[in-house]
């Protein structure tokens, strides 16, 4: 079951400039900023409230978020939502018709193993599920 939002992720040009501007906007400054290799992008955090925000820059040219900027302008790449268990969540999914991008949980940015949603089967939105690594 989807817990909460967990953050939304945001495809950046330029991560440095990005992380300037959303300092300001929000207020605060970042609380993480991480290089994830399996995706070859640049991630850095923010609170708000009770979610976040990622900022997301590739690192090479096959990177998913370098693809998604070659064709789209920056903004939203994706909505996250956290789960308490990815792999029921992934079976329910599933079998609701929904198309996922990975058969098994990966480790991704900020200590979760997540799952991303086709976003053909989710209305046009690349669904992220993230569950937290105890």
């Amino acid at each position: 079951m989807l817990t909460n939002l967990e953050h939304l992720g945001l495809a950046v040009h330029d991560l440095e400039a990005a992380t300037a501007l959303y300092t300001t906007l929000l207020g605060t400054a970042p609380y993480k900023k991480e290089h994830v290799a399996s995706e070859a992008v640049d991630t850095v955090f923010f609170r708000v409230g009770g979610s976040k925000i990622e900022l997301l820059a590739g690192t090479s040219p096959d990177s998913a978020i370098t693809r998604f900027l070659a064709k789209k302008p920056e903004g939203i790449h994706h909505v996250a939502f956290e789960v308490d268990n990815i792999r029921a969540e992934m079976a329910r999914l599933k079998e609701a018709g929904f198309v996922l991008l990975n058969d098994e949980p990966k480790p991704g940015a900020d200590n979760k193993l997540v799952c991303f949603v086709h976003p053909k089967s989710a209305a046009g939105v690349l669904v992220e599920l993230c569950q937290s690594v105890i």
